[in-house]
């Protein structure tokens, strides 16, 4: 090994160690040994001292001894003419780095310096168990952390640009010569944040330890390891965390040091400099530390010299096409046109047809294309996707349905929300002016039809839409086949199936969120009923969509079986114990952001309103639904307040154990008029078929004060049931 790396290493792991003591005598001086250190929302304590060293870190006190076996590690710069044929004193000086820099970072906390303007800083447990799986599991390929600034911005956007179409999570972070790759991605008007899969992390070598934190807790999370048990998370790192460091621009003794801490984790080490190489394999599956100068092979290079395996989906279209743009934005500033919501008619639709009855790759846009629309401008959409197959039912025309959202937002500069009628798109001023077209649209639901349902999709063609008489004309037969779609649920009830679905699809969005979907309740979001989720299961068996075996009856009334507790306190990172399926007040089904509509107590009238998310106006809670969707939202079971399908209203499972819709005082008029018959049959038989005209409606109240007399003169029910509270 290089004698100049060792001693760049040895020299930087002092230096870290010694401001590590010097912060620690300071906090200990003006604080005390007693007080409490921590970082945020974490059960890992120091997470670094906690997986290598077995320490409960918990007060200043406490770190002492970290502090101890950190200067134990550290060594003596290797002797002018000294040559180490091994890595032995460097590896210990990275540990003793990495446990001096945790301790720095804390202590940091504790003072209030971290996070740094427009960083993350710490990354959250739930963070890791929102993203961190999909490490392990082989969904996310891998991460990168690059340190350090290029030599421009066109070349930092277009390094971090390439890991996003490979799938690779970024951190970036440090500085060099005091400029950060952070400041140069903001510059370029770069998108960052976890859903972008571009995370800032801090702007100093020292922050570099919480990436580092974020692979260790995975062995400690999802290896099943033991905190202390050292060479077990170490190896479970190298074999299981795809990860890597890529250092732009010269390396100073502390990122040096910083890199032989990443290197004993099983991470090498690329540089766009001319560093000494360590080539020989031994602690890292291939070479230890690399230089490539050519900034347009060091993407390449990396994941090469990792290991990691990745799967791009080479789709012809002039934007980058990604799983890490599944979560971009596109916000009203960076809009050039947008399609459905409540600004213009858009649907989406996938029919079975025969096989002679389709064109595979044909696809049509019928109407004017965005080379002819107005910047800014609302038009109408239909999105028609037609496919054959010899193994294709019509069953699997739903679950091919929702995909659409994820296949068309995976474009970068795509936004897509929502489904059937009710989805809302837009297209951003960027992807327009590198071309993007609404032909596109169709280029990626063919590539994406046959790549993820090629088992049953033999066949497929796009049609767009964009008059808005053909989109009436063609929505008005989809509406008919999402009502018939509904209707094969008739008959079925939760207490004829020994077995419930799960639906996980949004823990992208709301990491501890999860549907139960029965018989009788679909998901929240309106798109999967209980005999689509099982279609989908019997499509994709590892998919989002679960069977859930029963089991033994607790509570019929409130809805709690044992089988279901078990199965959603472990779908939900353990967050969540009991599960009420009919019960809004006690242990309620959580939510995401893709709920149809709002159901909220409103105490003082002893009953319930609902809001549907195309209704802007003022609710009796003295909230509109965008306000109320923040409370309600984000996987937590939050009393008196839950996100809805619309047609679970006209269940009889609608929240019967609280009253049912007889508790309902309050809903727009627009959603009155969309249940219809549905509603006014549920009303019927509660026999009280006047009750739709009871509950009541914007035009009769939107206000508390307004809707207390209303109730009273209609002789609501909901006055007559027992307290709520």
């Amino acid at each position: 090994m290089s004698k100049i790396v060792a001693t760049a290493v040895i020299n930087g792991a002092n230096k870290i160690v010694t401001e590590c003591e010097e912060f620690l005598n300071k906090a200990i001086k003006e604080k005390g040994e007693s007080q409490k250190v921590e970082f945020p929302d974490t059960a890992f304590y120091l997470p670094m001292a906690n997986a290598l060293l077995g320490a409960e870190v918990k007060t200043l006190g406490e770190m002492k001894p970290i502090l101890k076996e950190a200067k134990s590690l550290l060594h003596t710069p290797p002797s002018e003419h000294l040559w180490l044929p091994y890595l032995g004193d460097t590896l210990d000086s990275g540990i003793g780095t990495l446990l001096a820099e945790e301790m720095i970072c804390v202590l940091r906390y504790l003072y209030g310096q971290e996070p740094q303007v427009d960083c993350e800083g710490f990354f959250s447990d739930t963070i890791l168990r929102t993203l961190g799986i999909q490490l392990v599991d082989g969904r996310m390929p891998g991460f990168a952390a690059v340190l350090g600034a290029a030599p421009d911005n066109k070349t930092a956007v277009e390094i971090v640009r390439e890991y996003q179409k490979r799938s690779i999570l970024c951190f970036v972070g440090c500085s060099t010569n005091g400029r950060s790759i952070i400041d140069q991605l903001k510059e370029e008007g770069v998108e960052m944040g976890w859903d972008a899969y571009i995370v800032p992390f801090g702007r100093d070598t020292i922050s570099a330890i919480y990436p580092l934190h974020w692979a260790i807790r995975g062995a400690l999370t999802f290896g099943g390891h033991k905190k202390g048990e050292a060479l077990k998370c170490l190896t479970y790192c190298k074999n299981r965390v795809f990860a890597f460091g890529v250092t732009l621009g010269a390396l100073d003794d502390m990122k040096y040091a910083t890199g032989a801490g990443a290197i004993n984790m099983g991470f090498p080490i690329i540089a766009d400099t001319d560093i000494p190489e360590i080539r020989p394999t031994g602690i890292c599956t291939y070479e230890h530390l690399v230089s490539e100068k050519d900034h347009k092979k060091i993407v390449p290079t990396s994941i090469e010299v990792r290991g990691v395996k990745v799967k791009i989906s080479e789709i012809p279209i002039p934007v980058s096409y990604s799983p890490a743009f599944e979560g971009e934005r596109v916000r009203r500033e960076q809009m050039f046109v947008q399609f459905g919501g409540k600004y213009s008619d858009a649907f989406e639709f996938v029919t079975a047809k025969d096989l002679n009855d389709v064109e595979d790759g044909k696809i049509s846009v019928v109407g004017i294309e965005t080379d002819k629309m107005e910047d800014g401008k609302a038009y109408p959409l239909g999105v028609l996707v037609e496919v054959a197959g010899r193994k294709m039912q019509k069953d699997f025309e739903p679950i091919l349905e929702r995909q659409i959202h994820s296949f068309l937002n995976e474009a970068m500069g795509i936004f897509h929300m929502g489904q059937r009628n009710m989805c809302w798109v837009r297209i951003s001023k960027v992807a327009h002016e590198k071309g993007f077209k609404l032909a596109h649209f169709g280029t990626i639901l063919h590539a994406r039809m046959h790549e993820v349902f090629g088992a049953i999709v033999d066949k497929c063609q796009v049609t767009i839409l964009t008059n808005e008489a053909d989109v009436k004309k063609h929505m008005e037969g989809a509406i008919k086949v999402y009502n018939e779609r509904d209707e094969r649920m008739a008959g079925m009830t939760d207490e004829s199936v020994d077995t419930f679905m799960s639906c996980q699809l949004c823990q992208s969005f709301a990491p501890n969120h999860l549907c139960v979907i029965k018989p009788e309740r679909l998901g929240l979001c309106g798109a999967y009923s209980y005999l689509d989720a099982k279609a989908s299961f019997e499509l994709t068996p590892t998919g989002p969509n679960q069977p859930i075996k029963k089991g033994e009856c607790i509570d019929p009334v409130k809805g709690e079986w044992k089988g279901i507790n078990e199965f959603i306190y472990q779908k939900s990172n353990k967050t969540l114990e009991r599960f009420h399926g009919y019960s809004i007040m006690d242990f309620c089904e959580t939510s995401c952001g893709c709920f149809e509509c709002i159901v909220a107590i409103l105490p003082e009238v002893n009953g319930f309103m609902i809001v549907n998310r195309e209704y802007s106006g003022m609710t009796p809670c003295g909230m509109k639904f965008t306000t109320l969707a923040g409370s309600v939202g984000g996987g937590a079971q939050t009393p008196g307040f839950m996100g809805i399908g619309r047609l679970y209203i006209v269940s009889k499972k609608f929240i019967s154990a609280d009253g049912g819709l007889k508790r309902i005082v309050w809903m727009p008029k627009e959603m009155k008029e969309a249940l219809g018959d549905k509603l006014k049959k549920r009303c019927e038989e509660l026999g009280d078929p006047d009750l739709v005209n009871k509950i009541a409606d914007e035009t009769n109240a939107t206000t508390m004060e307004e809707l207390m007399p209303y109730l009273e003169k209609v002789k609501h029910p909901a006055s007559s049931m027992p307290a709520l509270i």
